[in-house]
């Protein structure tokens, strides 16, 4: 069944709504009133026939039909937004939509892809950072890179990189730590996972001298940050933080390592990656294998 005289601004409109799930924050997006996205989302229920959303107390809820609709609608704008580019600095350019965990991102993807940029002249990579919480269809991305075990529901995953978390701390710390059981004398900073750092203990075969104390991140950039300030001792990825271990900032106190995940490079498995996403898939799996 043909569809005719579905005009962009409808589909503009529905595709804001859906990724804030809020018409009034689609509303202040696309610089219009809500009764005029209001009006939009309805004109194009009524011309395709289903509803797209349900109307909730508070907010919205994408409809099977509009859980179907959005990542077309999306694809079809990143192709819009990478054909304007192309012809406003007229190069032949094709945009790649990365996200990645902020500490994969400073630790190891941003100084190496001066590199990829070499290789690949056409192509323009666009990187956001984020805590390890995506949604690569509401934000856009061809691709995620993740921490954790690779499985997450409806995306294709591939292993990029080990990162096994082990303490880090300042120099100042580690010199009053004779056993890893001593590490609970000072506050035990962590990210994601509450019980790393009991399993690290038992990796290491010790039992802390006191309760296991300290702030949860969200980001291990800035739990590491804080380690650097002297406020408590980080269990993080070494790897990630080879610059601040190599100027004597931080120091692994200990051997003792725990794998608790590793970085992963995810796609939605039903999103066709063009050919500038998959140069860049491929070189950042070569890189990592190196």
């Amino acid at each position: 069944m043909a569809h005719t005289r579905i005009n962009l601004g409808a589909l503009k409109a529905f595709e804001a709504a859906a990724r804030a799930l809020s018409l009034t924050r689609a509303a202040d997006e696309l610089n219009v009133t809500q009764a005029a996205v209001s009006h939009q989302v309805r004109l194009l229920e009524n011309q395709l026939g289903v509803e797209l959303f349900r109307r909730l107390p508070r907010g919205l809820a994408l409809t099977d039909e509009g859980l179907g609709l959005l990542p077309a609608i999306q694809e079809a704008f990143d192709r819009i937004d990478s054909a304007l580019d192309r012809v406003g600095d007229g190069l032949a350019r094709e945009v790649v939509h990365v996200g990645a965990v902020g500490t994969f991102a400073s630790g190891w993807l941003l100084p190496r892809l001066a590199e990829f940029a070499r290789l690949h002249p056409s192509v323009d990579v666009r990187v956001s950072t984020h805590n390890n919480r995506v949604d690569p269809a509401a934000e856009g991305l061809d691709y995620a890179v993740r921490f954790g075990r690779g499985t997450w529901p409806g995306m294709e995953s591939k292993f990029l990189r080990a990162a096994p978390l082990t303490p880090l701390c300042t120099p100042a710390i580690a010199q009053q730590l004779r056993d890893p059981a001593e590490l609970a004398r000072f506050p035990l900073l962590r990210s994601y996972f509450v019980d790393d750092w009991r399993l690290w203990f038992e990796a290491a075969h010790a039992v802390p001298c006191g309760p296991i104390n300290g702030a949860i991140f969200d980001s291990s950039v800035t739990m590491v940050q804080c380690a650097l300030q002297g406020l408590g001792v980080a269990l993080a990825p070494p790897s990630m933080f080879a610059r601040e271990i190599a100027q004597g900032l931080l120091v692994q106190p200990f051997d003792t390592a725990l794998d608790a995940g590793g970085y992963w490079l995810t796609r939605l498995a039903l999103k066709p990656a063009g050919d500038g996403a998959s140069a860049f898939a491929g070189w950042l799996e070569r890189a990592c294998a190196e």
